[in-house]
């Protein structure tokens, strides 16, 4: 999966959470989540700013102090400050697997 998101205006960055959820939704009913997300965080010129699998593996107390990190442990996340320009987060599955997934970018300000 794919999503791209735009930085811009204010004081021309922002600080980021992107996280890659699978496994919780099942908690909402979604069958065939994906069990295991890997996270994968690209400048506007497809350049790899971050990667990450299982999100207390990297940045713990970063993701921790935001508040929302990921339910599961096998999921993902990255925290970031990023500036303006084009970003694009891709997640996929561990070794492969496919799934239902969800991307999502929230502004820390």
């Amino acid at each position: 999966m794919i999503g791209g998101f735009i930085v811009g205006g204010g004081n021309g960055s922002a600080r980021v959470i992107v996280r890659a959820i699978g496994s919780s939704l099942t908690q909402f009913g979604v069958s065939g989540a994906l069990a295991d997300p890997t996270l994968e965080l690209h400048d506007g010129n497809g350049l790899t700013i971050a990667t990450n699998d299982n999100w207390k593996d990297t940045q713990r107390v970063e993701i921790e102090a935001t508040g929302i990190p990921p339910s599961n442990d096998s999921e993902s996340a990255i925290v970031a400050t990023l500036p303006s320009g084009a970003y694009t987060a891709v997640v996929g599955g561990k070794g492969s697997a496919t799934g239902v997934g969800l991307v999502e970018v929230y502004d820390l300000k």
